[in-house]
C-alpha cells in the first residue's frame, strides 16, 4: 500500500459512513470524514475495462514477480525554476500530467485561512485563453478526465488524456499558471462555493467537526492546527488583492513540479514543456512555514456534542515524526497489524470478542511535518466509551510489551506488495506520486523506496516506536457524543 492513501484507508474501512454519504468509496468523496484532502467534484471517475482486468491479474503478478517494477523517470528543470519529472510508459496510448504546487494550508496565516483550498476552486475559473468553466469541458470533449485536490502540505491538479493530446494538457496547465483570471466576480462565486461546501461537508455532517477539533487540540503550531477548508470569517475577509498576492507567491513556476507519465517521448515532451511554460516568470521563493511542534507533556481531552451523530466515536491521536522517516514506517506497520482486516488485533478483541465497537481503525496521515497516529473507534450502541478506551490502551500496551508475530509481519508485507502492484498500474497515480514526493521530500524516488522501507520494518522497531510515541502524555482524545436535537428528534 502506498502511504498517501493511509488517511483514506482509515475511512474506507470505517463503518458504512463513507458509503452512506457518497454512495461510493472514492478518494475525493471522503473529505467529510477524513478531511486531509479537499477536491473538486470528481470527473470521469468510471472504472475502465483495463482497470478491472488489471485488478484481476494482481494476485498472479504478485505470485510471479514478488513486487512491482520500479518507476523509471528522468528529472529536468527550466530556467524559470519549474521542476519536471518524466516517465515514459508505452503500454497504452494515454498519459497523465500532474502539477503539484508547494502550497497547502500550512502556508496560511492567521486571519487568512482557507486560501489554499479556495485557490483550488479559483484555478478552474478561467485564464487568458480559456474561458470560465471551459477547462472541464475541453478535457471531457477530448476523452479525458481531470481533478484537483488540496491538503495541508500541497495543492495538486491533474489530467489524463489520449496520447495525441499532449499539447492540450500542457497548454491548459501553463495558461492558468501564467494568467489565471482573478477578479471580484470569480472570488465571490468561489468563496460562496467553498462556504457551501463547508456547510455541507462539515457543519451539517455527522462527525463533521471531529477532525478539526482533533487537529486544533493536538497541535500547538498554527500550520497544522487550523482546518484546510478555513473559517467562514476568514473566507469573508478575503480580498481580491489577498488572492492575487497568494497566487503570485505560491503559484509561480519555481514553486511547482510538473510530472508526466505515459505514452510520449521524453525529448519531444521537453520541447513542448519549454514552449508552453518557459516564458512564465519565476518569483521570489515563498517563506518556508515554521513546522516546529513543542513536545506534548500531558494528555489532552475534549468532548463534542454532535446532533447529527448516531453513535459515540472516540478519536485517539498521538504525535509522531514526519512521514518517510524510520519510526513513521514502523508505526505504519503497527497500524496495519492493529486494524487491517478481520484478523487484526482491534477487530479480534474489540469487535469480535468484546463486541464493544462496530469498527475500529488505526493509522497515520502522510505529512511533511509532525504527524499524527490516530485510532478511531465507533462505539457500539449501549456500550461504555470508557471501557472501549481502556481496551484500546490494553492493545497498545501489548504492542509495547510483546513482539508482534511472524504471521502478522508476513500479512502486512504481502498487503504492501499487493498494493504496490495495484496502484502503480495507473499513470495518474504515478504522476501524482512523483510530484508529491518531489515536493514533500525533494526526492521523487520515494515512489520506489517507500515500500522497501516498510517491508524492512522489524519487530524491534515496532516495539520501540510503540514505547516511544504511544504514551499517555503524548495523546489527545476527542469524544464525539450524539446529542438529541431540540424537541427530542435524533
Amino acid at each position: 500500500m502506498k502511504f498517501g492513501e493511509i488517511g483514506v484507508r482509515l475511512v474506507n474501512s470505517l463503518f458504512p459512513i463513507a458509503d452512506s454519504l457518497t454512495g461510493k468509496r472514492e478518494f475525493t468523496s471522503l473529505t467529510p470524514i477524513f478531511p486531509e484532502f479537499h477536491a473538486t467534484p470528481e470527473k470521469n471517475s468510471m472504472k475502465t475495462t483495463k482497470q478491472i482486468f488489471a485488478a484481476a491479474l494482481i494476485a498472479l503478478l504478485i505470485g510471479t514477480a514478488g513486487v512491482a517494477e520500479s518507476v523509471k523517470f528522468t528529472e529536468h528543470k527550466l530556467k524559470n525554476g519549474l521542476r519536471i519529472i518524466l516517465s515514459e510508459d508505452h503500454s497504452a496510448p494515454t498519459y497523465s500530467i500532474s502539477v503539484t504546487y508547494n502550497a497547502g494550508s500550512r502556508d496560511e496565516r492567521a486571519g487568512r485561512t482557507g486560501f489554499a483550498h479556495l485557490f483550488e476552486h479559483m484555478m478552474f475559473q478561467g485564464s487568458e485563453n480559456v474561458g470560465k468553466g471551459e477547462h472541464f469541458i475541453i478535457i471531457e470533449n477530448n476523452g479525458g478526465g481531470m481533478n484537483g485536490s488540496t491538503s495541508a502540505d500541497r495543492t495538486e491538479y491533474h489530467e489524463t488524456l489520449p496520447a495525441n493530446q499532449v499539447d492540450l494538457g500542457l497548454f491548459l496547465e501553463a495558461d492558468r499558471m501564467r494568467s489565471l483570471v482573478i477578479n471580484q466576480a470569480n472570488l465571490d462565486n468561489q468563496r460562496a462555493t467553498v462556504q457551501e461546501e463547508k456547510r455541507l461537508r462539515y457543519d451539517n455532517q455527522a462527525y463533521g467537526r471531529t477532525f478539526d477539533t482533533l487537529f486544533d487540540t493536538a497541535y500547538d503550531n498554527f500550520a497544522y492546527k487550523h482546518s484546510t477548508i478555513g473559517s467562514m470569517e476568514d473566507l469573508n475577509a478575503a480580498t481580491v488583492q489577498d488572492v492575487a498576492q497568494f497566487f503570485k507567491t505560491y503559484y509561480a513556476a519555481n514553486n511547482a513540479v510538473l510530472s508526466m507519465v505515459g505514452d510520449f517521448k521524453t525529448n519531444e515532451v521537453l520541447a513542448k514543456i519549454e514552449k508552453y511554460f518557459g516564458n512564465i516568470p519565476s518569483q521570489p521563493a515563498p517563506p518556508a512555514p515554521d513546522m516546529t511542534e513543542p513536545k506534548q507533556t500531558g494528555e489532552r481531552r475534549k468532548t463534542i456534542d454532535d446532533p447529527l451523530a448516531q453513535l459515540t466515536r472516540l478519536d485517539i491521536a498521538y504525535k509522531i515524526p514526519p512521514s518517510n522517516t524510520p519510526d513513521w514506517y514502523a508505526l505504519y506497520v503497527l497500524g496495519e497489524i492493529l486494524s487491517t482486516g478481520q484478523s487484526s488485533r482491534l477487530y479480534q478483541k474489540l469487535v469480535r470478542e468484546k463486541q464493544v465497537v462496530l469498527q475500529a481503525q488505526a493509522g497515520e496521515f502522510e505529512r511533511r511535518g509532525p504527524d499524527l497516529f490516530i485510532g478511531i473507534l465507533m462505539v457500539a450502541p449501549g456500550k461504555d466509551p470508557a471501557e472501549v478506551e481502556k481496551l484500546f490502551y490494553e492493545e497498545i500496551e501489548r504492542l509495547k510489551n510483546e513482539p508482534v508475530t511472524d504471521a502478522e509481519i508476513a500479512k502486512v508485507r504481502m498487503a504492501i506488495k499487493r498494493g504496490e502492484v495495484e496502484q502503480l498500474e495507473g499513470t495518474l497515480y504515478r504522476a501524482s506520486e512523483l510530484g508529491k514526493d518531489a515536493v514533500f521530500f525533494n526526492d521523487p524516488n520515494v515512489i520506489n523506496t517507500s515500500n522497501e522501507k516498510a517491508l524492512g520494518v522489524t519487530k524491534d522497531q515496532i516495539q520501540k516506536a510503540a514505547r516511544t510515541y504511544l504514551t499517555e502524555a503524548n495523546r489527545t482524545v476527542i469524544t464525539t457524543v450524539p446529542k438529541p436535537r431540540a424537541g427530542g428528534a435524533q
